[in-house]
């Protein structure tokens, strides 16, 4: 997100937040890259996934790499603007697009879901099944399959 922002500032000619906030992105995809090397190399499941090896995040440490280059180039010679020490803060709102966000609200309690209503599900106090027991399983009889010759005169025709 701070690399985006970042090349939205410098396109509005805020070279020195942009640069601030590529030099924040770039400490973020360092740690991101850290943490998925380390994920890589774990044991279990899902030791096939390697996120630092998926096109997004190769694609994205080239672009951080090369927007902070041309932002501190273009700094040098035409902005010479001072680069802040906080990062820009990040605008987490959606302000453009076809709809406006709609905030999630949970729906209001039901009146008939009372503290004794929840406790009555107690799953420790259902009765207990007569059927643990598993059945024996039955042995399957072979079938006797039919002799099947096959027949050079089935009525197809190639032409």
């Amino acid at each position: 997100a701070y690399c985006y922002h970042g090349q939205t500032l410098l396109a509005s000619d805020k070279c020195g937040e942009a640069i601030r906030s590529l030099q924040e992105s770039e400490k973020f995809f360092a740690k991101a890259e850290a943490l998925c090397k380390e994920y890589g190399e774990t044991k279990g499941p899902g030791s096939t996934a390697k996120p630092s090896g998926h096109l997004f995040f190769r694609k994205l440490g080239s672009l951080i790499k090369n927007t902070l280059e041309k932002c501190q180039r273009e700094n040098g010679f035409i902005y010479f603007q001072k680069v802040p020490a906080e990062a820009p803060q990040l605008e987490l709102t959606a302000n453009y697009g076809l709809v406006e966000p709609v905030p999630f609200e949970f729906p209001a309690l039901n009146t008939h879901w009372t503290p004794e209503t929840v406790a009555a599900f107690d799953l420790t106090k259902r009765p207990k099944e007569d059927t643990a027991k598993p059945k024996p399983d039955e042995e399957v009889k072979p079938l006797k399959e039919p002799d099947i010759k096959p027949q050079k005169d089935s009525g197809c025709q190639i032409s």
